[in-house]
């Protein structure tokens, strides 16, 4: 049995197929289909250098790596590959093939650093460290039982508060992109990001197949978003929160609660049966807001990083 690597193709359907499947067992806390596979490929920004690449053996698709440069950073050359094998098909050198080939992509393309999620695992952090990577920061997945659990109660808006879905944004969706941008600069990470290009956020994110705009609830102050939560879900009772952030100028009014608490009960309504999301492990308040939602942690990732050159 030979194990190969190779670039995902678009226009065969079982690859995509095949990447979302491995995506699914091994990562379970992160949402994925076939149609997002192909959305961040086809959508990605040209900067990125996005790669989407497949580890195959005699046929089968048991490992994939995505490939990019941190074109939206302040601080060039950096790079990320993120890789992952079916929990059943470990110890076939698919792993060490796909990080060796993303590390050479990111290396021709001027890549200084290449940043790398490893579950918080004996298994997968040796692996990485075999592989030349550091320990940095870490992160929790937590999930909710929707289906089974007990949401706090929906409250009223304070006065001048209105909640609204993103769906009301669909005719002009440039406060959104504005408040994101806001939100994302502020979020813990090894690596910053400015958000500035309205069109590629449109193509990527405003309309990525995952997003539900429906579920996705903005707590509006004088007409203004002001907080807000991003709701993904996979059509297989699954949802999950991609990122909720209050604007600096509105924050401390409990108002991505507000938010999230209304988003999480549309879902259950909705039969949406789990719920997930994921936290820096050191953005204290965020993981308390998650907790009083009845979140519990499901698995913690680390990012470790190598040094090129």
């Amino acid at each position: 049995m030979t194990v190969i690597v190779r670039d995902l193709r678009p226009e065969v359907r079982a690859d995509a197929e095949g990447f979302s499947l491995v995506r699914r067992l091994a990562i379970p806390f992160m949402l994925s289909t076939p149609e997002s596979v192909l959305h961040n490929l086809t959508h990605s920004h040209p900067d990125s250098r996005f790669t989407q690449l497949v580890a195959e053996e005699d046929g089968e698709i048991i490992g994939t790596a995505q490939v990019s440069i941190a074109h939206d950073s302040p601080e060039p050359g950096l790079g990320s590959a993120n890789v992952y094998v079916r929990p059943d098909r470990t110890r076939r050198g698919a792993g060490t093939l796909l990080a060796r080939t993303a590390e050479e992509r990111l290396t021709a393309l001027g890549a200084r650093k290449i940043y790398t999620w490893v579950l918080d695992e004996p298994a997968n952090r040796a692996f990485a460290e075999r592989h030349g990577y550091r320990a940095s920061r870490s992160a929790y997945f937590l999930r909710l039982d929707l289906a089974n659990g007990t949401l706090p109660p929906l409250s009223d808006p304070p006065p001048g508060v209105e909640l609204r879905t993103a769906a009301d944004f669909a005719g002009d969706p440039r406060p959104m992109f504005e408040l994101d941008a806001e939100v994302t600069s502020d979020e813990p990470s090894d690596i910053d990001t400015e958000f500035t290009d309205y069109e590629a956020w449109l193509a990527e994110s405003w309309r990525h197949p995952l997003l539900d705009l429906d579920l996705t609830m903005v707590a509006v102050v004088d007409g203004r978003p002001a907080a807000f939560t991003a709701a993904y879900t996979d059509g297989a009772g699954r949802y999950g929160t991609a990122m909720t952030g209050t604007a600096r100028a509105y924050r401390g009014r409990g108002l991505a609660k507000l938010a999230k608490n209304a988003s999480l009960h549309r879902a259950r309504d909705a039969g949406y049966t789990e719920a997930f999301t994921g936290n820096d492990t050191g953005n204290a308040p965020m993981i308390a807001i998650n907790k009083w939602f009845g979140y519990e942690v499901c698995a913690t990732e680390v990012r470790h990083v190598r040094e090129l050159g």
